[in-house]
């Protein structure tokens, strides 16, 4: 018998997330995820009109794929799946893994050879596609949240199939105020940084693109950050985990990083120029998610916390920063975790992870569970 939770996700990614219509092409990219799943998505996508296309892919063959990975391989593999993306006009990626650290032993010099021959794919995907990416819970992932496997995957599809039409509405008036703001300040233990994000914009994420979601981003102008940031959750980047990572910005330019593992933070800072400059701030608060977990899709939402990325902007809020890293590295602000303020233009936003403007509130944890 089939799971409800797996039709409700599916019905949620075809007609809310990627809104499937009749005669839409769709990709269909699930790694290590129950084909229980994957045939309750390729229904709903038919159920919408749609041509699913689908492959199925396991992260320990990943893994030997990109362990022998060179020049010829990578460039066929992006012009072999360039020509598959540019036929689509969906994708859905499902992502499970029983190891999250499989690709830590893949030689770094290997990773960045693959991130930068293959980015032009991901660049169309996220340009050219309506499109929406998700993990699957795992042991492993319940193992971080420091949750039994029910009670995480309770979690999970909580999180996923929320109402988040509701907290679209919510975030429209947090997406005006970053539209309209110039500097912006943030304060913390360790924390001291300013920058601004005038002219850049800023895009909702409402569960559009992402499941789950709940963050409002922008992005700073290239040049302009200026300060020091101690992040205070662990983040993991191609298959290495990082504690207690700080950053000094001058000139918008991280000039001194460490963490737990500086040596490795600075070898993948130094992938490319644009690597040091930032390409993403965000503020996160989906009333669900409240502790790290080591998955950026979950962390990045975290109520309460905003996270600032070095590498790649997104072209909806760009400030022209190229490169093949994209990094979001997570703070929270909430009181048992240290506290925080953030301010733009010298108004108080957020103090300890709440909302203090009366048309912010419906986005405090009291308002959206």
């Amino acid at each position: 018998m089939t799971d409800p939770r797996y039709t409700k996700l599916a019905r949620l990614l075809v007609e809310y997330s990627t809104k499937i219509q009749p005669g839409d092409v769709v990709l269909l990219e699930m790694t290590d995820v129950p084909d229980e799943f994957s045939v309750e998505l390729l229904r709903a996508v038919r159920s919408a009109g749609g041509t699913p296309l689908i492959e199925v892919r396991h992260t320990r063959i990943t893994r030997e794929i990109l362990r022998g990975t060179d020049e010829q391989h990578a460039g066929l593999l992006r012009t072999l799946e360039m020509q598959r993306m540019k036929r689509v006009q969906a994708y859905i990626a499902v992502r499970g893994s029983a190891n999250a650290n499989e690709a830590s032993d893949i030689p770094p010099e290997r990773l960045r050879l693959y991130s930068k021959t293959l980015r032009p794919v991901i660049d169309h995907r996220v340009k050219k596609t309506r499109w929406c990416v998700l993990r699957w819970p795992t042991p492993s992932m319940a193992q971080a949240a420091g949750m039994s496997t029910e009670a995480f995957e309770t979690l999970y599809f909580d999180v996923c199939t929320m109402d988040y039409p509701k907290m679209a509405k919510a975030m429209e008036p947090l997406t005006r105020r970053m539209e309209r703001a110039d500097r912006v300040q943030i304060k913390g233990p360790g924390t001291d940084l300013s920058f601004s994000i005038k002219d850049i914009g800023a895009k909702m994420c409402q569960g559009d693109r992402n499941i789950p979601d709940g963050e409002v981003f922008s992005c700073p102008v290239r040049d302009s950050i200026e300060g020091t940031i101690q992040f205070n959750t662990p983040t993991l980047y191609a298959g290495t985990r990082f504690d207690n990572v700080r950053l000094v910005f001058r000139a918008g330019k991280v000039v001194e990083a460490t963490s737990s593992n500086t040596k490795r933070l600075n070898e993948i800072l130094d992938t490319d120029p644009g690597a040091r400059y930032t390409g993403e701030f965000s503020l996160g608060f989906n009333p669900h998610i409240l502790n790290p977990m080591c998955d950026i899709l979950f962390d990045e939402k975290i109520a309460g916390s905003l996270h600032l990325t070095p590498g790649q902007a997104y072209e909806e809020c760009d400030n022209g920063n190229r490169s093949a890293v994209h990094w979001d590295m997570v703070l929270i602000q909430r009181p048992e975790w240290g506290g925080g303020e953030v301010w733009f233009d010298g108004e108080l936003i957020r103090r300890d992870g709440e909302f203090l403007p009366s048309d912010l509130r419906g986005l405090n944890l009291n308002r959206l569970k």
